[in-house]
């Protein structure tokens, strides 16, 4: 029981990496707050959890919207006695060469990704500083916050960005005990890669077969897709890890896609 007495706040927890790490976070004995823009998946999951034993709700939040990322955060402390753990996994994908990016898709993309990292953030952080105990922020990065791929201007900018935003955090947040760090997925067969898959065929003018094997999988050591639990695991690391020794850093997860 890694996360004994200890609440989680995960943004995009009702589906795919974020249900995962919940889940996990739950059997390690967190008190779990499933954060999502779908009211009713996020009570779902929540009240799966509790059926098994944790303890758990549901928030509906817009993660771009500065009111609700507020009115959920508190919500969640004050149910849960503060917050221990931020996960900022809320995310969406748009595909298209940039000369064809819309302002608005580029916009809404930097929106969800970073500017709901910082209103998260910055809402966790004051419970994390006023309660005394510390606290770690994880953010979802991706082998993208390490470099690039064709038709994912925004996503990429993105995904570097968090890189920034927890450096500072990691920074800021020491003295109170704070650690930041980023988690760095290669490609996970979440129904968000699965979307991409036949937009990038089209994009590309291959077949979906050819997308998976010479596009995603094509720099991995052995062409398997990153699990969910690869993730989670990951995650369940950054969370649990007891001093500011692990902080500032970015983990990539990718079955060999990128190297440091």
């Amino acid at each position: 029981m890694q996360l004994k007495n200890k609440s989680a706040f995960i943004t995009g927890a009702a589906s795919g990496i974020g249900k995962e790490i919940a889940t996990m976070y739950a059997r390690e004995g967190a008190k779990v707050v499933i954060a999502d823009l779908n009211d009713d998946a996020a009570a779902t999951t929540a009240a799966s959890l509790v059926a098994r034993g944790a303890q758990a709700i549901g928030v509906a939040v817009d993660v771009t919207d500065e009111a609700q990322v507020n009115a959920a955060v508190e919500k969640a402390a004050a149910t849960f006695g503060g917050i221990d753990i931020l996960v900022s996994n809320a995310g969406i994908q748009i595909i298209h060469p940039l000369e064809e990016f819309s302002f608005a898709d580029w916009k809404k993309l930097l929106a969800i990704h970073l500017d709901g990292a910082f209103l998260t953030t910055r809402a966790c952080l004051k419970h994390m500083y006023a309660q005394g105990r510390g606290g770690t922020v994880i953010y979802m990065g991706s082998v993208h916050s390490k470099e690039a791929s064709p038709l994912k201007a925004p996503y990429v900018t993105a995904k570097h960005g968090l890189i920034g935003l927890c450096q500072s955090v990691a920074k800021e947040g020491a003295a109170h005990n704070v650690r930041a760090n980023v988690i760095c997925p290669g490609f996970v067969r979440t129904p968000l890669v699965d979307k991409q898959i036949p937009e990038q065929a089209r994009a590309l003018g291959i077949s979906e077969a050819d997308v998976i094997k010479n596009v995603m999988l094509k720099e991995t050591v052995d062409g398997q897709f990153t699990t969910t639990d690869d993730v989670a695991r990951l995650a369940l690391l950054f969370a649990a890890f007891p001093t500011n020794a692990l902080t500032g850093q970015s983990l990539v997860v990718s079955h060999g896609w990128f190297m440091q």
